[in-house]
């Protein structure tokens, strides 16, 4: 059985090695013959240099298309975002000033800080038991120092010379009440120390304010305005400072607090031309007032001197000019009096406004600028708030100079 086994597993193999020989001879035969590589190398011919010149497919003669006439493919823009709109400029908020009408009387404890050196030394001296002549020059001297000029200063004190005899006694009491007295006559004028705002015609009040460069002249004006609102009037500004950088600027900062009009003109612009411009809107906008900043000038030069009556003349030709307000910085003493002078004589000063008060102890400035004009002290400054700007009150003002 083995045997039989073992030659039916011989045959197997022994056939399936014959089928593979047959199977593979046939695939031999389909295959195609390989190709030989040819003996004779290929020659790749160049190609042909492009003919020039005459011999060009193209002559160089033939009219050629301009750029406009190739079509040339178009790149579409981007569409652009949609612009966004810009927010409004927010308006500035009105401010409400403080009440015109008893300001001094607040600030009275600044000028008083100032002043003491004034009246306080003037009750010192008074209250000595004898009064001798050493003692009235030391009196003289202190209402020197304190720019209360020479001929005013020799008044008072023959006025007190002889009230202090006839007196006899001389109580602390006593003695404030005469001084007190005597200064308030010193420093009295009939002149009114309102600023006038009611002409009493169809036309604005008009108002100029004058002064030297560096006596807060802008400051003022803006501050001005805020005094005359506060009092329940409307206010034209006209920024005629075209010299100083911000000058206009600064002024309208002044009026938007306020909601006071500015009309300006472009810096190194004609100033006459702007004061123009204002007093024609005050008329348009029936305002009550009409407030022009000029530009602030040395009263040494002729040439600036002789503008500043241009421009007072061009604002005459629409409405009269009613006030014309001399600033002065306190703290020159006697050198503003000079300034005054030259300032006096090209435009009809009709007010002074005293600045920086509260930070000079010589307070007799007002009686010698009263005395050199002829016109009043109408407004003082006291600081550097905008309130700080108060109408002149000859009791309030030597009631601070003396004390309580």
């Amino acid at each position: 059985m083995e045997i039989v086994i073992l030659a039916v597993v011989i045959a197997v193999v022994l056939v399936g090695a014959v089928s593979g020989l047959v199977i593979g001879g046939r695939r031999k035969k389909q295959l195609p013959p390989a190709e030989r590589p040819s003996a004779t190398p290929t020659i790749t011919t160049p190609p042909a240099e492009p003919r020039v010149g005459d011999e060009a497919e193209t002559p160089r003669d033939e009219s050629r298309r301009t750029i406009e006439e190739v079509d040339l493919p178009t790149a579409e823009a981007p569409e652009a975002p949609p612009a966004e709109a810009e927010p409004a400029p927010a308006a500035p908020e009105v401010e409400v000033p403080e009440p015109t009408e008893g300001r001094l009387v607040r600030l009275r404890a600044r000028l008083a800080r100032s002043q003491n050196a004034l009246g306080k030394g003037l009750l010192t001296l008074l209250s000595r038991e004898h009064l001798d002549e050493d003692t009235w020059e030391e009196i003289e001297d202190t209402l020197l120092t304190a720019d209360v000029g020479v001929v005013p200063t020799q008044e008072l004190v023959e006025r007190l010379r002889e009230r202090v005899r006839v007196l006899g006694t001389r109580t602390p009491q006593e003695l404030r009440t005469l001084l007190r007295e005597e200064l308030l006559k010193l420093i009295a004028t009939d002149a009114p120390r309102a600023v006038k705002t009611d002409n009493g015609l169809e036309t604005p009040a008009v108002v100029m304010v004058v002064g030297v460069n560096g006596t807060g002249k802008t400051t003022t004006t803006g501050k001005l305005a805020r005094v005359l609102v506060a009092d329940g009037k409307s206010v034209v500004l006209g920024a005629a400072d075209t010299f100083r950088a911000a000058a206009a600027d600064q002024l309208q900062t002044w009026g938007e607090r306020v909601g006071a009009r500015t009309v300006r003109g472009p810096e190194g612009g004609d100033p006459a031309s702007i004061a123009f411009d204002a007093v024609k809107e005050g008329i348009a906008e029936h305002a009550d007032v009409v407030l022009i900043d000029t530009a602030g000038r040395l009263h040494t030069k002729a040439g600036l001197m002789d503008e500043l009556g241009k421009v007072k003349r061009v604002v005459e030709k629409q409405a009269p000019l009613d006030e014309v307000l001399l600033v002065l910085d306190a703290t020159t003493g006697q050198n503003g009096l000079v300034q005054a002078r030259v300032f006096a004589e090209v435009v009809n000063i009709t007010g002074i406004v005293l600045t920086k008060l509260d930070g000079t102890a010589k307070g007799g400035i007002v009686v010698a600028v009263q005395r050199e004009l002829g016109v009043p002290v109408k407004l003082i400054g006291l600081g550097e708030g905008p309130d700080d700007l108060a109408p002149f009150d000859p009791e309030a003002f030597v009631d601070a100079l003396i004390g309580d």
